[in-house]
């Protein structure tokens, strides 16, 4: 039969081979033992011990004990103790060719195949050239002596006999079985060994009776046969019990309830039980095949798909004792032809029996275990969409804000559909449901792989962002959600558009998922309430925060005792260190609280009415800084962050201006930032305030550019000289794609422009170096300075960094190595003022 064509040539071209030197070594002893016979003078008493030679020598390779391994058998003889006794009477060229002889004789008799043969009379010759040298070597003599002399040679010899057996006889069972030569010396061991040690004392005890009288060399014969029958009967029964217990340890094995290790589990265990090249399982229900060899599984599939190996082929149907119940069939396959014993076959119907209870088990199993899983999907899905429902996501949301270190920022979603309540009136809950499901299909098509997608009920759904590189991160990612929502819907031959608003809101220190999903909902009514598409959860916004509202009662009398003050934070050419600008940041230098931090305070100041003299108060700071640096040498400019409400105020541009003019600096000293918290209808009103102090020469910026969903649009209205990229996304550049897609975008709309372009949050030198390489010139953060009051920047100033004043970093190339050419201004008079220190 024929195996599969690239391991047959292989398998069979080694063996060959093997054989091949065997015969090659054991011609050339027989021909050194012919020409060793005719130095000696051989006498008619020669003749008839070789006679007898060559009975002992094919009595030994016939009586034997066989064992199958897969489609092979293979038998153990008793050849190794007619060689020794052979050579204890007779001269080694005359019992090398005497064995060969018999070996031969023995071997046609029984109608060995050839390749068999040849192997066999082979190694039976260089077993008897081994043994012979060895007691050559030793100096045996036939003459008697010593009892400890003689038994001492004829161990080594003998051990030397069973060695050399072993080392030709193993390689050729591995290489005609396909079976692990480890695992073959391994098996039966402890039998080999007592069998060699008895057939040693057989060899021992027949050698002294052989020296009392010669003529008992005609007894070796039965005891040898006596023994012989001992031992195969021995060999029988240990047999048989290993079989039983390898029987009970193979089901013991199927006691499991997965499938999948049970059928693995069977074809493994059932190819060592029983010796077989390939085993398979065909299971009626589902038409499951799966079948492989001990070493592993080669197929598992559908029924249907013949295998490759031919052969015997023996089945066994994997019915219960009383043959009611037929799950399957197993098939046993042997390349050869094999006849199970009496006691295999019964050992695989008992087999296939525990294999039956064993698959119905498991499947009795996954049964159950289907219903459980069906049971809490159910009770954690929506069962309209299928999306998670609310416990489902304050599940998830809670484990992952225990473990959130791990797997970087969580950030929550809500999206609510606006009007949807008309769809249900309109055209029927029918058509509402249909236009919920392709919603929760077209979130689930865009949510991300880490993502978990819920609908919380009627029209509200929630994303939960998960392993976010920075919060910054989360608004592109529900633009990303609500974009998918844009395209109208096809319901019965209709195309429905659908609008719908979104809150963010990250994950917060306390609270939990409640907290989140509470914050998520304010950021959601609240960009419905300004008429945005999306808003981010501000602190500063959400009116539950009680102490907010105490600070608020409070700021009248901060202001009128000048407990706001500024500090001061440098931006810096990233490429030189040189400083460049200063930004102002607002403190509340509390006499009860300490420092309070502006997002506690700035929305209750805009409620308050005591915005404009906030901000004047804030801006005479800034600008008398700015004096202070000019007078001291460094003529840069102060950059001041302006309240939404502020840009509303017809008289700001005239404060400015005053302000200006009290301080006697240039407008373009000065720098408003601005937030993306501009609604688009409230940019008419804003463009005309702005267009006074741009004409003028004061210098406009987008603040936080990027973390907004209007950044385009706010700059297709109003034409600033500069971007400040968040600091999220300088934080998170090295470690997230999308973080960094945003500055390289950033940084081509700067260029293409003609604006500069901040960095913000720039922490150390591989982000600068970065930045640098990517094109962005100026930066901001903790590597150059952290915020200082005035006096305190200007002495950093003034010291410099290496000793040179107006420089806060060493720069990252040297003097004159990079000429950066300045970009091209933009149309319409709108070209940004370069920023410059003095030489």
């Amino acid at each position: 039969m024929t195996r599969p064509s690239v391991g047959k040539t292989e398998a069979e071209r080694r063996l060959t081979l093997h054989v091949g030197l065997v015969c090659v070594v054991a011609v050339a002893a027989a021909v050194a033992s012919v020409r060793g016979l005719l130095r000696l003078d051989l006498s008619g008493h020669d003749l008839v011990v070789s006679l007898a030679l060559i009975f002992m020598a094919a009595l030994g390779v016939t009586i034997k004990w066989r064992i199958r391994i897969r489609a092979t058998v293979h038998a153990i003889s008793w050849s190794e103790t007619a060689i020794i006794l052979s050579l204890a009477i007779a001269p080694t060229p005359l019992v090398i060719l005497t064995t060969g002889a018999g070996v031969a004789i023995a071997l046609l008799i029984i109608k060995l195949p050839p390749l068999k043969a040849a192997f066999g009379i082979a190694k039976s010759m260089l077993l008897a050239t081994g043994a012979g040298a060895t007691l050559h070597a030793l100096g045996w003599s036939p003459t008697p002596t010593g009892i400890g002399h003689t038994v001492g040679l004829i161990g080594v010899a003998y051990t030397i006999t069973v060695i050399l057996d072993e080392l030709l006889t193993l390689p050729v069972i591995a290489l005609a079985t396909g079976t692990r030569l480890r695992q073959l010396f391994r098996e039966d061991l402890g039998l080999r060994l007592t069998s060699a040690l008895a057939r040693f004392v057989l060899i021992v005890t027949t050698l002294f009776i052989l020296r009392a009288d010669p003529q008992f060399l005609l007894a070796v014969p039965p005891l040898i046969l006596s023994l012989h029958l001992l031992y195969s009967n021995r060999v029988k029964a240990r047999t048989e019990q290993q079989a039983w217990q390898r029987l009970a340890r193979t089901t013991d094995a199927l006691n499991v309830v997965d499938l999948d290790k049970v059928l693995t589990t069977a074809v493994t265990q059932a190819a060592e039980l029983f010796s077989a090249d390939e085993v398979e399982i065909e299971l009626r229900d589902g038409g499951r095949t799966v079948r492989g060899g001990a070493v592993a599984i080669t197929y598992d599939g559908p029924a249907g798909n013949p295998t490759s190996m031919g052969g015997t082929v023996v089945p066994a149907a994997l019915e219960g004792h009383d043959r009611t119940v037929d799950v399957g069939v197993l098939r046993l396959r042997f390349r050869g032809p094999v006849q199970l014993s009496e006691r295999e076959q019964y050992t695989l119907r008992t087999f296939a029996s525990a294999l039956c209870t064993a698959v119905r088990n498991a499947q009795a199993y996954a049964e159950l275990a289907r219903v459980a899983d069906e049971h809490a999907y159910a009770a954690t899905h929506d069962a309209l969409t299928g999306l998670a429902n609310r416990r489902h996501l304050l599940d998830q949301g809670t484990e992952h804000l225990n473990t959130r270190h791990a797997d970087g920022v969580i950030a929550l979603v809500l999206i609510d559909l606006n009007h949807f309540k008309e769809v249900n009136d309109t055209l029927g809950h029918a058509a509402g449901d249909q236009v919920l499901v392709q919603v929760a299909e077209r979130l689930r098509d865009a949510a991300q792989d880490g993502d978990l997608v819920a609908r919380l009920g009627g029209d509200e759904f929630a994303v939960l962002l998960r392993g976010l590189p920075a919060p910054a991160v989360a608004a592109h990612r529900a633009e990303t959600l609500l974009a998918t929502l844009h395209e109208p819907f096809d319901l019965d031959g209709m195309r429905i558009s659908v609008e719908a608003s979104g809150g963010i809101a990250a994950a917060p220190a306390t609270g939990g998922m409640p907290e989140l999903l509470r914050r998520a909902d304010v950021a959601m009514y609240q960009a419905k309430r300004a008429g945005q598409r999306i808003s981010t959860y501000a602190l500063t916004r959400d009116t539950a925060d009680l102490g907010r509202l105490t600070l608020g009662g409070e700021l009248p009398r901060a202001v009128a005792d000048h407990e706001f003050t500024v500090n001061f934070q440098p931006i810096v050419d990233l490429g030189t260190g040189r400083v460049t600008g200063a930004e102002a940041l607002a403190r509340w230098h509390h006499p009860t609280h300490g420092m309070i931090d502006p997002l506690r305070f700035l929305e209750a100041v805009e409620r308050s009415g005591l915005l404009p003299a906030f901000a004047e108060a804030i801006l005479d700071q800034a600008l008398i800084a700015a004096g202070s640096w000019r007078d001291a040498g460094f003529d840069v400019p102060v950059a001041v962050n302006v309240s939404p409400r502020s840009l509303l105020d017809a008289r700001f541009p005239g404060s400015v201006l005053a302000r200006l003019r009290a301080h006697d600096l240039p407008p373009d000293r000065l720098v408003l930032e601005l937030t993306e918290t501009l609604t688009l209808s409230q940019l008419d009103v804003v463009d005309r305030v702005l267009s006074r102090l741009r004409d003028e020469g004061v210098r406009l910026a987008l603040d936080d550019f990027g973390t907004g969903y209007s950044s385009l649009s706010l700059l297709s209205r109003i034409p600033v000289h500069e971007l400040k990229i968040d600091r999220s996304f300088v934080t998170a550049m090295e470690s997230s794609a999308e973080a960094a897609a945003v500055i390289r975008s950033t940084l081509d709309l700067g260029r293409s422009l003609g604006l500069d372009v901040v960095a913000e949050g720039v922490e150390s030198e591989p982000q600068r170096r970065a930045l640098w390489e990517l094109g962005c010139t100026a930066g901001q953060g903790h590597l150059f300075a952290r915020p200082m009051p005035a006096g305190t920047l200007l002495a950093a100033f003034r010291r410099g960094s290496g000793g040179s004043p107006g420089t806060l970093a060493p720069p990252l190339h040297d003097a004159g190595a990079v000429i950066r050419l300045a970009p091209g201004r933009r149309q319409g008079g709108r070209g940004r003022n370069d920023r410059h220190l003095p030489a």
